[in-house]
This record gives structure tokens, sequence and C-alpha cells, in this order.
């Protein structure tokens, strides 16, 4: 489909990593796919968890389509003033991948690699990382929440399961409510099943489209 772009295809909580060695500094790229300003600044952080000890943790991310600049954000994190940060978002904006962030840790070797070695670095790292990342298609998505009785559950899930729909939640109270991301294109089709296999006996609301 015309507005479908490609994303990491990453688990929640995975991270793709790379890493290479410049003139004595160890570089390591961690990426992540991240759909919002606020999972990918989590995932910042967390980095800089695992990396308490390296000398810089410098990131960059897009959480929006490819290209867009709606939410993006960059950190040179010490190193000088626009040799880490912005050209890694550089790399970002234009690799056609959305939903993306990356954080390039460095360990200092010893050797000053100056201002032009250090954007090539940081650059190559990102691209390195790029490389061999993992990226599928996201599709138009609609968010539906269906509720039903607990004994259609296991018709539900099949259903789900067989039309590629994901289920993002559960709740197991008097009846059984799931939130689902489920792909535009499906979106009557899924409807449909679930009316079939739960003989009507199910409720379903549209909550968003992304």
């Amino acid at each position: 489909m015309a507005d479908s772009y490609r994303i990491p295809d990453l688990k929640p909580g995975a991270v793709h990593s790379a890493q290479e060695t410049i003139r004595g500094s160890r570089f390591i790229v961690s990426m992540a796919h991240c759909a919002d300003d606020a999972s990918a600044k989590a995932f910042v952080e967390r980095i800089r968890a695992e990396h308490p000890h390296a000398t810089h943790n410098c990131w960059a991310y897009q959480a929006g389509r490819p290209g867009t600049t709606a939410h993006i954000g960059a950190s040179d994190d010490g190193e000088p003033k626009g040799t880490a940060g912005r050209p890694m978002l550089t790399v970002l904006l234009h690799c056609g991948v959305g939903e993306v962030a990356a954080v390039v840790t460095r360990y200092f070797g010893g050797t000053l690699l100056g201002t032009g070695g250090l954007v090539r670095a940081y650059q190559g790292l990102v691209k390195l990382g790029l490389d061999s990342l993992p990226v599928k298609d996201k599709r138009p998505s609609v968010l539906l929440e269906a509720a039903f009785e607990h004994r259609f559950a296991p018709h539900v899930l099949r259903v789900v399961e067989r039309m590629g729909a994901q289920v993002l939640q559960k709740r197991f109270e008097s009846n059984v409510t799931v939130l689902l991301e489920v792909a535009l294109e499906e979106n009557e089709g899924v409807r449909k099943a679930l009316a079939e296999v739960c003989a009507g006996r199910i409720e379903i609301r549209a909550l968003s489209a992304s």
C-alpha cells in the first residue's frame, strides 16, 4: 500500500547492535523500534544505564514516518557540539526507515579524532547498524476493542492469529475485553469473522487509526 512504510522488525524490548573500533576508541551502536518520543527517550536511558562508565552515549531518534521531523531528538552527550547527535539524526532522517532510535556508545581509546573524524565515526556507526537492521512494512492500522463472553475466548484468539491482528491488552472480568491492532485493510474482515465465531454476541468498537 502507498501509505505503508518501513520500521525496525524488532520485538518490544529488543535491541539491535553493532560495534567498531576506530583509532583505539570502541564504538557501539544500539538501535530499537520506538513509535513515540517517550519510548525513544526511555530507550536512551536504558542504554545509558547499561553503559554507565562509557565516555559518551550520544543519541538520535526519529519516531514517526521516514523523513518527518515532528518527533525527533538528538544529543552530543559531551562530544563537541554538532559532531554526534545531529549527524546521527541526519542519517536516520534519510535512511527510509521510520520509528527508529539509535544510541552510539563510545569508550575513549586515547586518540582524538577531530571534529570531522567524530562526524564520520558517529554517522558511520549508525549506517553500520542500519546495514543489518531487520525491517518490515508498517501498514495503516486501527485499534479495536472487543468484549465477549469467556467461552468465546479461544475462538476469538484463533481468528486474531489467523488474520494477522495483534493483541495489545487483555482483561478478564465479567466478560473478556481485548484491545486489538488490526491492519486497516483487514478491519471489516476481522469484524465479520469475530461476529461469526461469537454468534453475534460480541461488542466491537474502533478507538483510533494510525
